[in-house]
């Protein structure tokens, strides 16, 4: 094992390659409390991407309602169950095992076989919270010694810088690009043994039994080379998720958007960065949410990105760049907010999109004197 350092845990850990760092690395925000599960973003995927033969079960984009749903079922019980239960300092360093360092002689990383059942209720628990019997349409949660509350978790591939799936693999078929950190199957070098899928522990890498292959989300790389946002990102209804580059924390840009909000702001967190992956999906957690279990997902930092977030009327540097989030189907690579104004450009320094931080309140009275008629939702 090589020593490779994690900045998701600050500090070094053991990994089966040394580490290598893109030029670029691909990365998505997702803002937890602006999603509505209208599952738009799946659709969007599955018509670009998993349509074929063999793809019918895959969902590379999925969203979740949490903490009742999974796709496949129970992967992240699974996988906490076989890592055990581990600590964090107070000050965000992990100090138990990761999913590498916690594995078997034998074995690259931690992890367990989903079985076919598990792929087939991609909507378990989904807006279940009410309780009730399971035969009257709901889970059995009037026994819940709490608040019952629920979330939606929208998930693709992470895009790992340390991918579980690429150290599993034993024909190397699996590798990340240098000019964007996208992960990407080979499918001429794999023979379908199915160690990504068993050794990734967000489950994002499937079996294809038709082409006896594994497959995965590409990140939408055709576009991303053209300077456009994936599919799951520009056609997300409630402007919740962008798309950009990020960097480490020893080499930020505060005008980059996804450098602001993860290393700036610490208001977006990756999710369960004690398996070690170091993904490349962070979140803005759901204020509402039980903190016990937001700290187990998105660890011991999640109360001052909630405290923060919840100041974001008193931060407009802040509250400018979130109002881009979902105004433009280019890849932003740097943001400014000026005048009321929040604007962003492209790797050009070119702008692309300009829109105002608060939007102008318009009133319409019902009675129109020029026509004589009173308006009621008509243009």
């Amino acid at each position: 094992m090589a020593k490779v350092k994690n900045w998701h845990l600050q500090r070094e850990m053991d990994y089966p390659y040394e580490g290598a760092r893109p030029k670029k690395q691909w990365a998505i925000i997702f803002d937890l409390n602006k999603c509505i599960a209208c599952q738009t973003c799946t659709l969007a995927c599955k018509t670009t991407w998993t349509s074929g033969k063999g793809q019918e079960y895959m969902l590379w984009n999925n969203v979740e309602t949490k903490p009742y749903g999974s796709y496949p079922l129970a992967w992240d019980l699974n996988v906490l169950e076989k890592l055990g239960r581990q600590d964090w300092a107070k000050n965000g360093k992990y100090l138990g095992k990761t999913i590498f360092e916690a594995a078997e002689p034998t074995e690259k990383a931690v992890h367990f076989a989903p079985q076919d059942n598990d792929w087939m209720y991609p909507n378990v628990g989904e807006d279940d919270c009410a309780g009730g019997p399971a035969g009257e349409g709901g889970f059995s949660m009037s026994s819940l010694p709490h608040d019952k509350w629920f979330f939606y978790l929208p998930r693709t591939c992470a895009h790992c810088t340390y991918p579980a799936c690429l150290a599993a693999c034993p024909r190397k078929a699996i590798y990340k690009r240098e000019e964007d950190g996208i992960v990407l199957i080979d499918q001429s070098r794999c023979k379908g043994y199915g160690e990504c899928v068993r050794a990734c522990p967000y489950k994002k890498s499937m079996y294809n039994p038709h082409t006896r292959t594994s497959e995965k989300c590409v990140g939408c790389y055709p576009a991303v080379e053209q300077g456009i946002q994936p599919q799951c990102v520009v056609n997300c209804i409630g402007k919740i998720r962008v798309m950009g580059f990020i960097n480490p924390p020893w080499s930020m840009r505060e005008d980059n958007p996804v450098d602001y909000l993860v290393h700036k702001k610490g208001i977006a967190l990756p999710y369960y960065p004690q398996l070690g992956l170091e993904p490349n999906i962070y979140y803005i957690p759901p204020i509402h949410a039980d903190r016990a279990y937001l700290r187990q997902m998105f660890g011991p930092l999640v109360d001052g990105a909630i405290e923060r977030y919840q100041k974001l009327q008193s931060d407009p540097q802040t509250a400018g760049l979130l109002t881009l989030i979902g105004s433009t189907d280019r890849i932003m690579h740097r943001f400014k907010v000026a005048d009321s104004t929040a604007t962003g450009f492209d790797d050009k320094g070119q702008e692309i999109v300009s829109v105002p931080v608060t939007e102008p309140v318009i009133e319409r009275r019902a009675w129109d004197e020029q026509l004589s008629v009173v308006r009621n939702n008509t243009p």
